[in-house]
């Protein structure tokens, strides 16, 4: 593969947007794929804006030929969605690059790409979609990928982007303690707040019992997670404007599906699966997924 790899993007929605912008400041435009064909995406943070041309591709017909290098950011509820483009996309020597929230990446999308390496990812940044379609950025991108020689196109596409790339060794680790922190969040879901919610003390109290649950579920799976996880976490709400939402929010107050079980539902089952109580699962788990499928 050449030094300048080609470069698809399924699904510029807030953290799509995020990385097409990225890409496109430094000459490498991705080719966008998704389900509405906006003229241009545009990208908002404190220091201005970018405008990344398009437009948004919504026919896999209109692919020619493979790809080296495809971002996919769409939501795990929308992955059989992606289907027709990832056929399109990818081959046996795509690297897929999973910008997508769990721990469950590679075997969610890994029956679509058409024979190629899924590099799953955590995401270190809150991009919110705002009311005229632009997305907002509220801190630097950054993403997490697992050390493999697949990462390096990953890291070679982003190279010199607004976009910092770190390799973990251990990948899995970092996987999970994202994991907690967004499954924590799913409780503004319940609540209809944003993160001045966890200034209760009630709140502060049941995030940090959730936290500790989903903790030992995730030791169990081999999460090399320290003590002071939970309170960290907990922490970082603290210090989070009055305002910051969450995606599973966002797509509640829009009554679209929810990634409940991709976020939260993960905790139950695999602490079932190993026989270890998750009490609090069984309260969260059942109200999110009424919320995001009903009946009612």
């Amino acid at each position: 593969m050449s030094e300048n790899p080609t470069i698809a993007l399924i699904g510029p929605g807030a953290i799509g947007t995020t990385i097409a912008a990225a890409l496109h400041e430094v000459g490498r435009t991705p080719t966008i794929c998704g389900r509405t064909a906006h003229p241009q995406l545009e990208l908002r943070q404190d220091s201005g804006k970018i405008i990344v041309p398009g437009p948004v591709l919504t026919n896999p017909a209109e692919i020619a030929q493979p790809f080296d290098l495809v971002f996919v950011a769409v939501k795990t509820t929308q992955v059989e969605d992606t289907a027709p483009w990832l056929a399109a996309l990818c081959n046996e020597k795509t690297v897929v690059c999973a910008l997508q929230n769990g721990v469950e990446q590679k075997s969610q999308l890994a029956p679509y790409v058409n024979g190629a390496t899924v590099l799953p990812s955590v995401v270190w940044f809150p991009a919110q979609r705002e009311p005229d379609a632009s997305v907002w950025l509220r801190e630097k991108p950054r993403l997490t990928l697992p050390e493999t020689p697949q990462a390096e196109r990953v890291v070679t596409a982003l190279k010199d982007t607004r976009c910092a790339v770190d390799l973990s060794a251990d990948f899995l680790t970092i996987a999970w303690r994202k994991l907690l922190q967004n499954a924590v969040a799913g409780l503004m879901v319940l609540s209809n707040r944003r993160a001045g919610m966890f200034q209760r003390e009630d709140i502060t109290a049941l995030a940090l019992a959730y936290l500790q649950e989903c903790l030992t579920v995730a030791r169990a799976e081999g999460a090399a997670l320290k003590d002071e996880v939970p309170q960290e976490i907990v922490e970082r709400f603290h210090r989070a404007p009055s305002d910051l939402g969450t995606s599973i929010l966002a797509d509640r107050q829009a009554d679209r599906p929810l990634e409940w079980d991709i976020r939260n539902g993960v905790v139950q089952r695999y602490g079932r699966a190993r026989g270890i109580p998750t009490p609090i699962s069984d309260v969260i788990v059942p109200l999110l997924a009424a919320g995001s499928e009903g009946p009612g």
